[in-house]
């Protein structure tokens, strides 16, 4: 295996690979029963709820082990944050628009995601979203990867671990409790939710301690140490404070993969009847929508974990970038024929790379977890998110030294960079911080005398990004 995925030769050992894999994995793990809450609606429980959840840990593995074999890459992937929540909507409006069930429009919908992912294995063998990824301007490339930093910093302290209660929610770390005034402020507003809130604070940051003084230490397991620090410490809270028996749910849940339902509802149940109904127009918007979000959301989860990881050229080129991009592509096909949203290259493969991991071998691991979860999802469903949110923000905080290498008196690159910087967090999307940065280094270009320096096909795709911003709906 190590011979295989030429693991000595990449500065890894396989020991360090399959806990690179164990450490992505638990910083994911997430995504296996938040996607097919999003995309029907907190429907747990039923027989679409239950095929979307096959299909998530079918899917991704697919994608991760085209990853591992094709690419030979440690880039994890599964079915994308805000692309599903946008597929749900999509899903909502054609039954409106139509008419016809929930059920009925999903299936509809996993047209597009067909469409998608053919059209993306068609431009990746063509190269030519490898020629997109190369027609990105340095400067923007260089401000890729602080600005997912920033992102996961984002997610880690601000949106990970919500806290529910009487009072409502979700209540957030940094909004709801550091935000507040007082402790006294926070406390009246979250109401029995502040004990909660207090234990994931704490969990969250001791287990970023943890791993910051480990990886000092030279530890190559920080991450995954930390998080397995930070979990024990949130269940013996949810114990002690809380009197929650944190692995009640195991005693009662399912270990059987429902293969019934997911046949009944999701598995090559594509509804081709329903995708014409939707209007031509309406379709090829929705097509053209998908394809720009998945391809600049992965697009800078490849260029900024790998420049993070020391995996470019000197021209900040990934080799086998085609390679990557064709498992991505195959992952939303795979996606589609299964029953799930578009699946991407995600941006906690950063933890992996961050942990050691090198090779295809990291993303092999992974995928065969992901496989596993089918039988083991309720374990998998036990990881406290506020540990999770520990390795979000050590490797978010990692992935900011790369401002080191942008030059701050050079504004042709500081202000895309700074748009980037600001806008990836708020927007939640790579893809669109990305758009804007090259509509700024465009503008700034064009307008400063120096069209000549900006490529035909940076041009094109800043066009294109203008019109999504503002036209299409």
């Amino acid at each position: 295996m190590g011979k295989f995925f030429r693991v000595k030769e990449n500065g890894s050992t396989v020991r360090t690979e399959l806990l690179a894999g164990l450490t992505t994995f638990m910083t994911m793990a997430y995504i296996i029963a938040l996607n097919p809450n999003l995309l029907t609606g907190f429907d747990v429980g039923s027989k679409l709820w239950n095929g979307v959840f096959l299909a998530t840990c079918i899917a991704s593995a697919v994608g991760m082990f085209c990853m591992a074999f094709l690419a030979n890459k440690p880039f994890a992937m599964a079915p994308g944050m805000g692309l599903n929540s946008f597929f749900a909507v999509v899903v909502a409006n054609i039954a409106g628009l139509t008419g016809m069930s929930y059920v009925e429009s999903f299936q509809s919908a996993l047209v597009i995601i067909l469409i998608e992912g053919i059209v993306f294995i068609i431009l990746s063998v063509l190269n030519i979203r490898e020629k997109i990824v190369e027609a990105i301007p340095l400067g923007v490339r260089l401000g890729i990867a602080p600005a997912i930093g920033l992102m996961l910093m984002n997610i880690g302290l601000g949106s990970n671990a919500g806290v529910y209660s009487e009072t409502g929610g979700p209540f957030y770390a940094m909004r709801d409790f550091f935000g507040a005034l007082t402790p006294k402020v926070a406390q009246e507003a979250m109401g029995s939710g502040y004990t909660a809130m207090i234990l994931s604070v704490i969990t969250m940051f001791v287990g970023l301690f943890v791993i910051v003084i480990l990886a000092k230490k030279g530890i190559k397991a920080s991450v995954l140490i930390g998080m397995l620090v930070a979990s024990v410490i949130y269940w013996a809270g949810e114990a002690i404070f809380l009197h929650v028996n944190p692995f009640a749910s195991l005693a009662t849940a399912s270990f059987l993969p429902p293969f019934a339902d997911m046949v009944e509802t999701t598995l090559f149940k594509l509804n081709f009847q329903g995708f014409v109904q939707i209007g031509w127009f309406t379709a090829i918007t929705l097509i053209i929508t998908f394809c720009m979000i998945d391809m600049f959301d992965t697009i800078g989860t490849l260029v900024g974990t790998a420049s993070r990881a020391g995996m470019v050229d000197e021209k900040g080129n990934m080799p086998k970038m085609k390679e990557a991009l064709l498992s991505d592509a195959i992952g939303t096909v795979a996606g589609a024929v299964t029953g799930t949203s578009t699946v991407t290259t995600f941006i906690e493969s950063a933890s992996g790379v961050e942990a050691g991991g090198r090779t295809g071998l990291t993303a092999l691991t992974t995928g065969v977890i992901f496989l596993a979860c089918m039988f083991i999802a309720p374990i998998a469903a036990i990881i406290p998110a506020a540990a999770t949110s520990s390795a979000l923000i050590y490797v978010g905080i990692l992935m900011m030294m790369g401002l080191k290498n942008v030059n701050f008196d050079d504004l042709d690159q500081m202000a895309p960079v700074a748009i980037m910087l600001i806008a990836m967090p708020i927007s939640g999307s790579i893809g669109h911080a990305i758009g804007l940065g090259l509509i700024a280094f465009t503008i700034i270009k064009v307008f400063s005398g120096k069209a000549k320096d900006v490529s035909v096909l940076t041009y094109v795709i800043s066009i294109l990004f203008l019109i999504k911003f503002f036209l299409v709906v």
